[in-house]
């Protein structure tokens, strides 16, 4: 739902699509924020205009990203009070230093910082292992890791997996479509879809003796397994820091850690 300040949609139909993107009635959602079912009808039919609390309390209830509050407090005639503040600006020091000490933490295996559109913000030595042997196109600014690592000339020439992980990674990206209706996002979606490849309709059921999807991989001749964990700040009151998450990989068997200790030591 993503779009720019000054095309938004009247208050009450942006609070209907939200309530509906979360599957929830108007009695749930009232119920939740306590607020009478009544009065969130007229909200939603315009016979009614919130209270700038109103739209923030509705938004908190329904998950609504920090970029999209801003989008709702204009459309009901309130100033944004999100702020978005560029990475590099001195008042993010503190934040940008967090990162590095959780990247430099993770070495020898490798981590990455991204933002919404996965676009690569950050990243510790351990990570050029997916970069080798990518075109030049691929890795120029803004690198998109899902471009990277699905791209028929990126990462997928070396993935043994490819049809499962490309099966779980375009349903990530498809749920999170659904959830912020993003314009943006849906593109990458559709974009990383019709790549050519194995791809079935949806990520594969599991087989009940795994714990997770590897990403398994091909270098320097070895087969490599990984899984990955993702992070988030906590309590972000700043667009750019909700919207910052680390995904940091993990060696899935002995051999692959014992290749990422030689290489960092080499």
């Amino acid at each position: 739902m993503t779009t720019a300040l000054s095309d938004v949609r009247p208050i009450g139909d942006q609070i209907r699509a939200w309530r509906q993107r979360r599957r929830l009635s108007q009695l749930e959602l009232a119920s939740d924020a306590g607020v009478s079912t009544r009065h969130l009808s007229f909200v939603e039919t315009g016979r009614s205009a919130p209270s700038r609390e109103m739209v923030l309390r509705l938004a908190e209830h329904l998950d609504v990203p920090l970029r999209d509050r801003n989008l709702l407090l204009v459309s009901a005639g309130f100033a944004p009070v999100y702020g978005e503040t560029p990475i590099e600006e001195p008042r993010m020091d503190t934040v940008r230093a967090a990162l590095r000490q959780v990247l430099a933490g993770h070495e020898p295996y490798p981590a990455v910082v991204v933002d919404r559109f996965w676009n690569l913000i950050d990243a510790n030595g351990a990570a050029a292992l997916f970069m080798e042997g990518a075109p030049p196109e691929l890795l120029e600014p803004p690198l998109n890791v899902l471009r990277l690592s699905m791209h028929p000339e990126g990462m997928a020439r070396s993935i043994l997996n490819l049809g499962e992980w490309r099966a779980h990674m375009i349903d990530r990206v498809r749920r999170h479509v659904a959830l912020t209706a993003d314009a943006a996002l849906t593109q990458l979606y559709r974009e990383l879809r019709d790549y050519p490849g194995p791809v079935p309709d949806a990520a594969p059921p599991p087989q009940g003796n795994e714990v997770f999807v590897p990403l398994r991989m091909l270098a320097d001749g070895r087969e490599l397994s990984f899984f990955s964990t993702i992070a988030t700040f906590g309590t972000p009151v700043d667009i750019t820091v909700a919207e910052l998450a680390i995904e940091s990989f993990y060696p899935a068997d002995a051999e692959t850690a014992a290749y990422l200790r030689e290489r960092a030591g080499g």
